[in-house]
Protein backbone atom coordinates (compact mmCIF):
# COMPACT_ATOMS: atom_id res chain seq x y z
CA UNK A 1 0.00 0.00 0.00
CA UNK A 2 2.59 2.52 0.61
CA UNK A 3 4.04 2.30 -2.60
CA UNK A 4 0.67 2.61 -4.03
CA UNK A 5 0.22 5.23 -1.89
CA UNK A 6 3.21 7.12 -3.16
CA UNK A 7 2.78 6.82 -6.77
CA UNK A 8 -0.59 8.23 -6.06
CA UNK A 9 0.47 11.04 -4.64
CA UNK A 10 3.10 12.08 -6.65
CA UNK A 11 0.06 11.79 -9.85
CA UNK A 12 -1.80 14.14 -7.73
CA UNK A 13 1.41 16.68 -7.57
CA UNK A 14 2.25 16.44 -4.33
CA UNK A 15 6.36 16.40 -3.61
CA UNK A 16 6.78 12.83 -1.94
CA UNK A 17 9.29 11.03 0.34
CA UNK A 18 9.17 7.67 0.46
CA UNK A 19 10.85 5.44 3.46
CA UNK A 20 11.08 2.20 2.29
CA UNK A 21 12.07 -1.00 3.67
CA UNK A 22 13.19 -3.59 1.64
CA UNK A 23 10.66 -4.37 -1.24
CA UNK A 24 10.59 -5.64 -4.56
CA UNK A 25 7.99 -3.18 -4.86
CA UNK A 26 9.31 0.07 -5.89
CA UNK A 27 7.38 3.17 -6.79
CA UNK A 28 6.36 3.37 -10.85
CA UNK A 29 6.59 7.60 -10.53
CA UNK A 30 9.94 9.14 -11.16
CA UNK A 31 8.65 11.99 -8.94
CA UNK A 32 8.44 10.05 -5.91
CA UNK A 33 11.97 10.93 -3.66
CA UNK A 34 12.38 6.71 -1.86
CA UNK A 35 14.66 6.54 0.62
CA UNK A 36 15.94 2.90 1.18
CA UNK A 37 16.24 1.69 4.68
CA UNK A 38 17.02 -1.81 6.37
CA UNK A 39 16.07 -1.66 10.07
CA UNK A 40 13.04 -0.25 12.16
CA UNK A 41 15.43 2.13 13.90
CA UNK A 42 16.60 3.76 10.43
CA UNK A 43 12.92 3.91 9.49
CA UNK A 44 11.95 5.32 12.57
CA UNK A 45 15.16 7.68 12.35
CA UNK A 46 14.21 9.19 9.24
CA UNK A 47 10.55 9.24 9.81
CA UNK A 48 10.61 11.50 12.86
CA UNK A 49 13.56 13.15 11.41
CA UNK A 50 11.47 14.35 8.54
CA UNK A 51 7.89 14.84 9.95
CA UNK A 52 8.09 18.65 11.22
CA UNK A 53 8.60 19.54 7.55
CA UNK A 54 5.45 17.52 5.93
CA UNK A 55 2.57 18.77 5.49
CA UNK A 56 0.75 15.38 5.27
CA UNK A 57 2.23 11.63 6.93
CA UNK A 58 0.90 8.45 5.77
CA UNK A 59 2.31 5.73 7.82
CA UNK A 60 1.35 2.79 5.84
CA UNK A 61 2.53 -0.45 7.63
CA UNK A 62 3.86 -1.19 11.17
CA UNK A 63 7.71 -1.85 10.90
CA UNK A 64 7.97 -4.06 13.76
CA UNK A 65 6.87 -4.44 16.91
CA UNK A 66 9.84 -5.78 18.62
CA UNK A 67 13.80 -5.36 17.75
CA UNK A 68 16.26 -7.34 19.48
CA UNK A 69 18.14 -6.06 22.30
CA UNK A 70 21.80 -7.00 20.84
CA UNK A 71 22.64 -7.39 17.34
CA UNK A 72 25.32 -9.86 16.29
CA UNK A 73 27.27 -8.98 13.12
CA UNK A 74 28.96 -12.08 12.84
CA UNK A 75 27.06 -15.79 12.52
CA UNK A 76 25.97 -17.41 16.00
CA UNK A 77 27.49 -20.82 16.75
CA UNK A 78 25.30 -23.97 17.11
CA UNK A 79 28.51 -24.89 19.59
CA UNK A 80 27.47 -22.16 22.07
CA UNK A 81 24.72 -24.55 22.91
CA UNK A 82 20.91 -22.76 23.00
CA UNK A 83 19.80 -19.41 22.49
CA UNK A 84 17.92 -17.09 24.55
CA UNK A 85 16.48 -14.10 21.76
CA UNK A 86 15.70 -11.15 24.15
CA UNK A 87 13.41 -8.42 22.05
CA UNK A 88 12.92 -4.89 23.46
CA UNK A 89 9.86 -2.39 22.33
CA UNK A 90 10.47 -0.99 18.60
CA UNK A 91 9.93 2.85 18.63
CA UNK A 92 6.10 3.23 17.75
CA UNK A 93 7.06 5.85 14.42
CA UNK A 94 3.04 6.71 14.78
CA UNK A 95 3.09 7.45 18.62
CA UNK A 96 6.56 9.45 18.35
CA UNK A 97 4.84 11.18 15.61
CA UNK A 98 1.69 11.89 16.89
CA UNK A 99 3.24 13.61 19.83
CA UNK A 100 4.77 16.13 18.18
CA UNK A 101 1.81 16.30 15.51
CA UNK A 102 1.23 20.41 14.61
CA UNK A 103 -2.39 21.87 13.83
CA UNK A 104 -1.67 21.91 10.38
CA UNK A 105 -0.18 18.54 10.19
CA UNK A 106 -2.34 15.38 9.12
CA UNK A 107 -1.05 12.11 10.26
CA UNK A 108 -2.57 9.03 8.71
CA UNK A 109 -1.91 5.60 10.32
CA UNK A 110 -3.20 1.76 8.86
CA UNK A 111 -4.33 -0.78 11.96
CA UNK A 112 -4.07 -4.50 10.22
CA UNK A 113 -6.77 -6.38 12.58
CA UNK A 114 -8.18 -10.02 13.03
CA UNK A 115 -10.81 -9.51 15.04
CA UNK A 116 -12.93 -6.40 16.62
CA UNK A 117 -11.07 -4.58 13.62
CA UNK A 118 -13.23 -0.94 14.10
CA UNK A 119 -12.70 -1.10 17.78
CA UNK A 120 -9.14 -1.97 17.58
CA UNK A 121 -8.43 0.76 14.58
CA UNK A 122 -10.12 3.76 17.04
CA UNK A 123 -8.50 2.97 19.70
CA UNK A 124 -5.01 3.00 17.73
CA UNK A 125 -6.72 6.23 15.71
CA UNK A 126 -7.00 7.94 19.30
CA UNK A 127 -4.22 7.11 21.19
CA UNK A 128 -1.71 7.82 18.58
CA UNK A 129 -3.26 11.11 17.62
CA UNK A 130 -3.85 10.31 14.28
CA UNK A 131 -6.05 12.33 11.92
CA UNK A 132 -7.53 9.05 10.05
CA UNK A 133 -6.62 5.05 9.96
CA UNK A 134 -6.65 2.80 7.90
CA UNK A 135 -8.19 -0.70 8.35
CA UNK A 136 -7.78 -3.65 6.76
CA UNK A 137 -7.97 -7.43 7.81
CA UNK A 138 -5.91 -10.53 7.66
CA UNK A 139 -9.40 -12.63 7.46
CA UNK A 140 -10.68 -10.73 4.00
CA UNK A 141 -9.77 -12.65 1.11
CA UNK A 142 -7.77 -11.03 -1.46
CA UNK A 143 -6.79 -8.10 0.81
CA UNK A 144 -3.48 -7.29 2.43
CA UNK A 145 0.27 -8.75 1.78
CA UNK A 146 0.76 -10.78 -1.06
CA UNK A 147 -2.17 -9.49 -2.94
CA UNK A 148 -2.45 -6.55 -5.68
CA UNK A 149 -5.83 -6.13 -4.14
CA UNK A 150 -6.96 -4.56 -0.51
CA UNK A 151 -10.64 -3.89 0.83
CA UNK A 152 -10.06 -1.11 3.44
CA UNK A 153 -12.28 0.76 5.64
CA UNK A 154 -10.99 4.54 6.58
CA UNK A 155 -12.00 6.02 10.13
CA UNK A 156 -11.39 9.73 10.86
CA UNK A 157 -11.03 11.36 14.02
CA UNK A 158 -14.63 12.88 13.62
CA UNK A 159 -15.60 9.01 14.11
CA UNK A 160 -16.72 8.90 10.25
CA UNK A 161 -16.55 5.04 8.82
CA UNK A 162 -15.94 4.99 4.97
CA UNK A 163 -16.20 1.11 4.20
CA UNK A 164 -14.65 0.18 0.81
CA UNK A 165 -15.23 -2.96 -1.18
CA UNK A 166 -12.19 -4.99 -2.61
CA UNK A 167 -10.01 -3.24 -5.34
CA UNK A 168 -7.10 -2.56 -6.67
CA UNK A 169 -4.33 -1.24 -4.30
CA UNK A 170 -4.30 1.75 -6.44
CA UNK A 171 -7.71 2.48 -6.38
CA UNK A 172 -7.66 1.77 -2.96
CA UNK A 173 -4.65 4.15 -2.80
CA UNK A 174 -7.05 6.90 -4.64
CA UNK A 175 -9.57 6.66 -1.90
CA UNK A 176 -7.63 6.95 0.72
CA UNK A 177 -5.67 10.23 -0.95
CA UNK A 178 -9.21 11.39 -1.70
CA UNK A 179 -10.28 11.27 1.77
CA UNK A 180 -6.87 13.30 3.10
CA UNK A 181 -7.93 15.78 0.66
CA UNK A 182 -11.44 16.35 2.23
CA UNK A 183 -9.60 16.85 5.11
CA UNK A 184 -7.25 19.31 4.07
CA UNK A 185 -10.14 21.58 2.39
Amino acid sequence: MGVALADGAAEYGAEVTLVLGPSEILPHNSAVNVLHVTTAASMAKECISRFPECDIAILSAAVADFTPVTVKKTKISKSTGGLILELKPATDIAVTLGKIKKKNQILAGFALETDNGIENAVKKLNSKNLDLIVLNSLKEKGAGFGYDTNRITIIDKYNNIDKFELKTKREAAFDILDKIGTMIR
